[in-house]
């Protein structure tokens, strides 16, 4: 699907207020109501908008202590990967996890009730023996910038 500067502006102000009403909207975009939502409607129809939502502050409705952690496993192979990236995707307390290179294999975020649950959780990833070489903390004790990236796309 080609695109083209106002589907492009379209998706710039949707990412930043998808709550932003149809005619405000096609004002932004220096186009009519009518042509700027067949817009819209195209853009959600070939998946290019998957959906709309609210950005929820789970800090506000939950007091939680973010950990970062650096994990390095024992062994390099895909079983081993396998069975650490299942064991992550089923626990809730890990909200964000990347395997990476450089010297350790996952950058893991732990949002847990406290300092003692996180460690609780680090003790039996260790005793169920997931393949855990070693790990690093790193206790979060401020957030300096948190924000969904800027949409910036080149036409095609």
């Amino acid at each position: 699907m080609k695109l083209d500067r106002y589907d492009l502006k379209i998706l710039e102000i949707l990412a930043k207020d998808g709550r932003i009403t149809k005619s405000r909207l096609a004002e932004a975009i220096n186009l009519s109501v009518s042509p700027c939502w067949e817009r819209v409607r195209r853009l959600e129809k070939a998946g290019i908008i998957e959906g709309y939502g609210a950005r929820i502050n789970p800090r506000v409705l939950v007091r939680r202590t973010p950990v970062w952690v650096q994990v390095e496993l024992k062994q390099h192979n895909a079983e081993s990967f396998q069975r650490f990236e299942a064991v992550v995707r089923d626990t809730p307390e890990v909200t964000e996890c990347v395997a990476v290179g450089g010297g350790v294999d996952y950058l893991v975020k732990v949002e847990a009730d406290s300092i003692d649950a996180y460690q609780r959780l680090m003790d039996a990833w260790l005793m169920s023996d997931l393949g855990i070489e070693r790990y690093f903390t790193y206790i979060v004790t401020k957030t300096v910038k948190q924000e969904s990236p800027p949409i910036q796309l080149d036409s095609q």
